[in-house]
């Protein structure tokens, strides 16, 4: 099956320092930054992607022979009311450590906007990677930490799933909770995906401030061998409810297969518009398709909502 994806036109490059908290994320430092590419359709709002133009391994906190060097590219579903749209991320490469997070949208029917509590929940994700490093003399990162603190700083009303992946001793760690989710790719082949928790089709586990949410303690902890030439394909489930296994394969083999194999981001970007293309289908059998017809629910083509997906490249020291 041919996948023609072609590649963005223009891409601005963001300086790590000045955007530290990016792709679903947003706050008074993103004012007057232009979008990160204008090459999308009208209707499509593209958001600010990190693109790192040299990593040095003196900078990253370094566990093994190997390094992950990680871009983003996020797609809001179009909505005035929530032009943030509902996921947020992160990539911090100096720690290894990258995340995404996805507000659930139900809370919209009591007026609440579910990406205000994700957004909140990545930043203060991020805080806590940069405390627990500066604190402590190893250069791993506890991810479950991560997520406690996280969690008991974040306010906002709502809820989200949450996704946090970290590299360290040649080994990607994991925690997850919810429909966000991740693919280890190997020589073209999915060699690990994390799996949905959810309590119910379409009903995801959450985090969030209410008595009926869940708390980090339900998060499963994953821990993957990982080596060089490795893509890691981190997503929402805007990603994963549109865009079928072996189609997420042929994408990234076509971005990597190649003398001139696209930088992270632009990967992203291909994977990220081919999930839209799939969510604004009304006929083509996706995921979402197929889940809802197991749940006895009638429902044809993709499934309209916020794309949020990071590529990481495993690379040699």
């Amino acid at each position: 099956m041919a996948i023609d994806i072609a590649p963005p036109k223009r891409c601005r490059v963001t300086d790590e320092s000045e955007v530290d908290v990016i792709a679903g994320d947003y706050d008074e430092r993103h004012e007057g930054l232009t979008p990160a590419c204008d090459f999308m359709d009208e209707d499509i709002k593209p958001y600010e992607t990190f693109i790192p133009e040299e990593v040095d391994s003196r900078d990253v906190a370094v566990t093994g022979k190997t390094i992950m060097v990680a871009g983003s590219f996020y797609i809001p579903k179009l909505n005035p009311a929530k032009p943030l749209g509902e996921d947020a991320s992160f990539i911090c490469l100096n720690k290894q450590v990258i995340g995404v997070a996805d507000g659930v949208g139900g809370w919209a029917k009591k007026g609440i906007d579910s990406g205000m509590y994700s957004r909140e929940l990545m930043k203060n994700a991020e805080l806590a990677i940069h405390k627990q490093s500066n604190s402590t003399t190893t250069t791993s990162i506890d991810l479950m930490k991560v997520l406690n603190e996280a969690f008991s700083k974040t306010k906002n009303k709502g809820s989200s799933t949450a996704c946090i992946l970290s590299l360290s001793d040649d080994t990607l760690h994991a925690v997850n909770i919810g429909d966000s989710g991740f693919a280890v790719i190997r020589e073209g082949t999915i060699v690990y995906k994390s799996k949905v928790q959810q309590s119910r089709f379409n009903c995801p586990f959450q985090l969030g401030n209410e008595s009926t949410s869940d708390k980090p303690n339900v998060a499963e902890k994953i821990s993957v061998p990982v080596i060089a030439g490795d893509v890691i394909v981190l997503g929402t489930d805007g990603l994963f409810d549109n865009v079928h296994d072996f189609e997420l394969e042929t994408i990234v083999n076509a971005g990597v297969d190649s003398w001139e194999s696209d930088v992270p981001e632009t990967l992203a970007w291909r994977i990220a518009q081919y999930a839209l293309d799939n969510a604004k289908n009304t006929e083509v059998y996706t995921p979402f398709t197929r889940e809802s017809h197991k749940a006895g629910i009638e429902h044809n083509g993709g499934k309209i909502d916020d794309i949020t997906v990071i590529v990481a490249y495993i690379w040699p020291l």
